[in-house]
């Protein structure tokens, strides 16, 4: 019997079989829905996002060097030319941020990355600028049995130091680390669901939970989508921001041994070319760096193990009630752990 005749037989079998099973008081058991995917799931917990803005001095770009953007914006993969290039009209500041999901038995782990062409300042004092900038947030979420889980907790990167979080209601309390404040949540107007509230600083680009860094004049606020639009200018409050996978074929941890990217494994390529540091202080080189690069050195995980041990690092930040699978059943990241071990020996210390 060809597939169209049996297709057709099987909806009308259930056209007349549920209406009976309701009439007896039953009910036709609804199908299972298919797990989420990734993306959804990256989608789903990706925060609203607000972006300070200064337009003022040169280096500003008149508010741009503070929008956030894809690492090929120019049109290339190289990191040593995004100063300059986001300076010229060709640039595109269409919104991204890249996201990378691990997965235990009990936890799902999502990194964000928020990714500026340039980590700049206005005056001459004892503050360098440099080419690249990298910052972001690590949000876990327990499996509960929900499609989406429930959201426990979040540790943010603001240049070289990490914040942990909570939101409202989260059973996780601090552990070796304090929780330094609550995660807000925020109803986005682009889809159904509350997200987590960040915000960084401009210039910097520090990114800390809001309000802890917040808009002071200026500013975008960046909304999860899958589409990415550009600002309308640097006080635009509705810009939609796509997701991208890291682990994507040909992206950014594909691109990983790509010495024109990265100076070494997880430090972004940058050097003093251009007007950088003119003016200023100085222009610091090779400065910016991917989640498996991001390191606070004053706490106990290695570096990267924010984005790649995800586990291990709330472990050490959260008093963590129930179990926690420390065994990934999904973790790209795994295959160069070896590699990430090696280069924390040598690599220099964050200093974004």
């Amino acid at each position: 019997m060809p597939d169209r005749f049996r297709t057709a037989g099987r909806s009308l079998a259930a056209a007349v079989l549920v209406p009976a099973l309701v009439a007896v008081g039953l009910a036709a058991p609804a199908p299972a829905s298919a797990a989420v995917s990734r993306a959804e799931l990256a989608l789903r917990w990706a925060p609203i996002h607000y972006q300070d803005v200064d337009a003022t001095g040169s280096h500003a770009l008149g508010g741009r060097s503070d929008y956030i953007t894809g690492v090929d914006f120019d049109g290339d993969l190289s990191g040593r030319n995004n100063w300059d290039s986001a300076g010229q009209s060709g640039a595109s500041f269409a919104a991204q941020a890249y996201y990378s999901v691990l997965e235990t038995s009990t936890h799902w782990y999502i990194t964000y990355l928020f990714f500026h062409p340039r980590d700049w300042t206005d005056h001459p004092f004892f503050e360098t600028e440099h080419e690249n900038d990298g910052e972001g947030i690590m949000v876990a979420v327990e499996r509960d049995g929900s499609d989406y889980g429930v959201l426990r907790g979040a540790v943010s990167v603001a240049h070289s130091d990490f914040y942990s979080y909570t939101p409202a209601g989260s059973t996780w309390t601090g552990g070796r680390e304090n929780v330094d404040g609550t995660l807000q949540m925020q109803s986005s107007p682009h889809d159904s669901y509350p997200h987590p509230v960040t915000a960084q600083e401009a210039q910097g680009h520090g990114l800390k939970a809001y309000p802890q860094y917040n808009i002071n004049g200026d500013g975008i606020v960046y909304y999860p989508s899958t589409v990415a639009e550009t600002p309308s200018n640097g006080n635009d409050r509705d810009v939609r921001y796509k997701l991208v996978d890291i682990f994507a074929s040909g992206g950014l941890w594909a691109q990983r041994a790509n010495a024109n990217l990265f100076a070494n494994l997880g430090t972004f390529a940058g050097d003093n070319s251009g007007d950088c540091g003119v003016g200023t202080y100085s222009c610091s080189t090779n400065s910016a760096n991917a989640p498996w690069g991001w390191d606070d050195g004053n706490d106990l995980p290695g570096r990267g193990e924010i984005a790649t041990d995800s586990a291990k690092l709330v472990a050490e930040y959260f008093t963590i009630p129930g179990s926690l699978s420390r065994a990934y059943t999904y973790n790209p990241y795994a295959s160069a752990a070896a590699a990430l071990r090696e280069a924390a020996k040598t690599a220099p210390p964050v200093v974004d």
